[in-house]
């Protein structure tokens, strides 16, 4: 196939959306854990600060900051802390779901 312009927004699509079929099963289960992880923690985590009703007004600003900040710092794909990253990142997703879930918790 040749190379245009298409093809290579084709394949960097498919990378996208379909990139974690092509992982290996050790990448696919730390992503899995990392998850699940950032999840657990973070929804134990909201549902002590809810509990104790102090500070939400500083603490939530400062969470979002940093959950930020993980998604600006990403390394370049040849370097060694990439894999490192990807753990952090996927906390973040874990943790973003977390939050997500105790709104729909408490908005019902």
């Amino acid at each position: 196939m040749q190379k245009t312009s298409f093809s290579r927004i084709t394949l960097k699509l498919n990378n996208l959306l379909f990139g974690f079929l092509s992982d290996t099963w050790r990448s696919k289960s730390i992503g899995l854990v990392s998850v699940l992880t950032g999840y657990f923690l973070f929804a134990n985590f909201l549902t002590k600060f809810i509990s104790e009703g102090k500070n939400e007004l500083i603490m939530v600003p400062i969470i979002i900051v940093f959950l930020e900040f993980i998604i600006r710092i990403k390394p370049n794909s040849k370097s060694k802390f990439l894999d490192l990253w990807n753990v952090i990142d996927k906390l973040r997703i874990g943790a973003f779901y977390a939050v997500i879930l105790e709104a729909f918790k408490l908005g019902s």
